[in-house]
């Protein structure tokens, strides 16, 4: 039996497999050069596999594709669905859908007087200096607007005018559109209007009705708005992608990852959960992994092809309420991962007096130079013109036909082009090499600079961190990453280059509910937020009888000072003190002050059930050869570091034993990424297989 776990990203989808199966192994070990295989106890393996996201010459989806790759399936052929025990995946197609705006066509419906609050917004300036605001566009095509009231205290001022609602939304259903956001003030305590109009919506024919009460039932009718119309306006496109791969998989279990880092059932996946389905596979691996290496304070690092994301762990999941992805308001608990546009396909461009990286990506198609497609110059032939890739050790999946090796060639001439344009330019006589390297120092800069944002920003001391780093590119910096920070600790995993797909193997069955209180926090208000977390709780129990092994119930309570907007989560018990305290602490760190003289509000609540899965086991690795004897280098190639060239050795890590140490320079492959080892850093392996970079004092 197969289990899968996969990762669609924006350039590679990578794929684990952890199976018993040994005829599946057997035919695999012949084709080293595309499969790495890994066993594990218990007479399991691994089987890590990487293709592009986007190949329309070769295949209609990667992660269908990969899986006849595995079991020998021609296309033509039906894949054995028997054979297959489960698959967890995490997707960008609602994010892209998103970023390009690319969705399903939405009315939004809201209450009269409010048609244009979500493009009024809250009226934030990102520039302040700006003199021509651009606002984002709106997702929704058309608005009814209903003649409806609640108050805030639930006194129902006017009834729905329910043949007007259907006369109007009749009008939208002809027009062509079939997803419908209901939005209305004061319903995420007061829902029976958006019931009604969901009621008639349905009867018309409207194939996707998202109601703000379900789907974000917290106050603020901008951001509970916009995640509604998010909602309405991704969950058909995830519905179509996962009809196809339904399709080629029946009766096969399927699961997706959330953007609060659980895992969901195919059915239960909507829109709203979905943007940082992909980035949070990623937080999950890396964790999961770095606690089981022993490390509970942890940045994790992921550089992939179109972007970087970063994250900040200190014992428990950080989540935001509070987010704004791609232009839009999201009000849903989501991992707090913070994402720049810096990744190995990273566009690079000389604008006649600067460098510049990003943020547009070459992505999968055209790719970066070296992808042999024409692609723009990108992070990754700078890479390669460093000496830091060699195709050679890089899996040849590039060209038209998939099968050739990066092409170092036109790397070189390009840059060479470059370095000629930039000394006519500027006068700047700067060799290839060094204006590669003056590329990778600026996408070095924009990466540093987003770990300060969720670390040093935030009041934490950087340096007592490890700084875990995935992703195909994440190993090539990793070193230098550090030491911007002052870092002086590296966790790379074994499967560090599909650490994504990892993580959906180790991630947990999790559901949250909330609700908004908007109340000040008393003893008396204690015993209505534990009944409405008793509510809460029945809500994600969905009808089960008790507890189940290996269940974990997590209840948390937002506070914030009254006449403030920033809200920060809190353990919810029944000591007033106790929660006082844990704000005030977290509120000292976060912003560097408290205010005594403040009452404390409960803006919402939320209680969070996790069902905790099998999870495969980690690879162990024994020693063999001597302590006293060294690893052997495969190969001595030429790398680009600190300004000149060194000769600097390359290991294969599956030669490498646990207690090896290696001082850079070095150069560690594997089938999965590079891992670069500055002059001033340490390798060691250890027993897990895991491998550590420790700088040298």
């Amino acid at each position: 039996m197969l289990k899968v776990f996969a990762d669609r990203g924006g350039t590679f989808t990578d794929i684990v497999v952890v199976t018993d199966s040994q005829p599946v192994i057997d035919r695999l070990l012949n084709h080293p050069e595309r499969f790495l295989i890994v066993p594990l106890p218990y007479q399991q393996w691994v089987i890590v596999y990487k293709l592009l996201s986007e190949n329309p010459e070769q295949y209609q989806d990667a992660v269908i594709q990969a899986i006849r790759d595995i079991l020998g399936i021609s296309t033509n052929q039906p894949i054995p669905t028997e054979a297959i025990e489960v698959v967890k995946m995490g997707t960008t197609v609602a994010t892209n859908a998103l970023l390009e705006r690319k969705g399903d066509r939405v009315v939004l419906v809201i209450t009269k007087g409010f048609k244009d609050a979500l493009r009024i917004g809250y009226q934030n300036r990102p520039n302040i200096f700006a003199r021509h605001i651009i606002l984002p566009t709106m997702l929704y095509e058309q608005v009814v607007e209903v003649d409806e009231r609640y108050d805030a205290n639930g006194n129902e001022l006017t009834s729905v005018n329910i043949e007007l609602v259907k006369k109007d939304l009749q009008v939208a259903y002809n027009a062509g559109i079939r997803s419908c956001a209901i939005v209305f003030m004061h319903s995420y305590s007061y829902p029976k209007h958006e019931q009604i109009v969901a009621e008639i919506a349905q009867q018309i024919g409207f194939t996707q009705i998202s109601i703000s009460h379900q789907v974000s039932p917290l106050m603020k009718l901008v951001s509970r708005g916009d995640t509604t119309v998010v909602d309405a306006y991704l969950t058909p496109i995830l519905r179509r992608y996962v009809n196809q791969i339904t399709s080629q998989l029946p009766a096969v279990k399927l699961m997706f990852m959330k953007s609060d880092g659980g895992l969901v059932t195919a059915e239960q996946f909507q829109g709203k959960d979905s943007i940082l389905s992909g980035p949070a596979g990623g937080i999950v691996g890396a964790i999961q992994t770095s606690k089981r290496a022993g490390f509970e304070l942890v940045i994790t690092f992921d550089m992939g092809g179109t972007s970087t994301d970063v994250a900040h762990f200190k014992g428990e999941y950080e989540r935001q309420l509070d987010s704004e992805i791609a232009g839009t308001r999201m009000r849903v608990p989501v991992l707090d991962i913070h994402t720049i546009a810096a990744g190995g396909g990273s566009i690079l461009f000389f604008d006649g007096s600067s460098y510049r990286v990003g943020p547009e990506s070459a992505g999968s198609n055209p790719g970066p130079a070296s992808y042999r497609r024409g692609g723009h110059l990108a992070v990754t032939d700078a890479n390669i013109m460093l000496g830091k890739i060699h195709p050679q050790y890089f899996p040849s999946v590039f060209g038209i036909d998939g099968n050739s090796p990066l092409d170092k060639q036109v790397v070189v001439e390009k840059f060479t082009n470059l370095a000629t344009e930039i000394k006519t330019a500027t006068g700047n006589n700067r060799t290839p090499e060094q204006v590669a390297a003056g590329f990778i120092a600026i996408a070095v800069e924009n990466m540093a600079n987003a770990v300060k944002k969720i670390s040093l920003q935030r009041g934490y001391d950087v340096t007592e961190y490890v700084l875990c780093c995935f992703g195909g590119a994440g190993a090539q910096v990793a070193c230098l990453i550090a030491d911007t920070l002052g870092m002086k600790k590296i966790f790379l995993h074994p499967y560090a280059g599909v650490l994504s797909a990892y993580g959906m193997g180790l991630a947990d069955v999790r559901t949250i509910r909330e609700a908004g209180m908007g109340k000040e926090l008393t003893k008396e208000l204690i015993i209505e937020v534990q009944q409405l977390m008793d509510t809460l709780e029945t809500q994600v129990r969905n009808g089960e009888d008790g507890k189940i092994d290996g269940q974990k119930l997590v209840k948390k309570i937002n506070l914030k000072y009254e006449g403030t907007n920033s809200a920060l989560t809190v353990n919810f018990g029944l000591d007033i003190a106790t929660m006082w305290q844990e704000f005030e602490k977290e509120h000292k760190t976060r912003y560097g002050f408290i205010q005594l003289e403040k009452n404390l509000i409960v803006e919402s609540v939320s209680v969070e059930l996790i069902q905790k899965m099998d999870t495969p086991p980690e690879p162990l690795v024994t020693r063999t050869r001597s302590i006293n004897e060294i690893p052997i280098p495969v190969d001595t190639v030429q790398m680009f570091t600190r300004d000149k060239w060194h000769d600097t050795p390359v290991y294969q890590r599956e030669n490498l034993q646990p207690g090896d140490k290696i001082r850079g320079t070095a150069i560690i492959v594997e089938k999965i990424s590079t891992i670069v080892v500055e002059p001033n850093w340490e390798a060691q392996l250890t027993e897990l297989n895991h491998l550590i970079l420790e700088r040298i004092n």
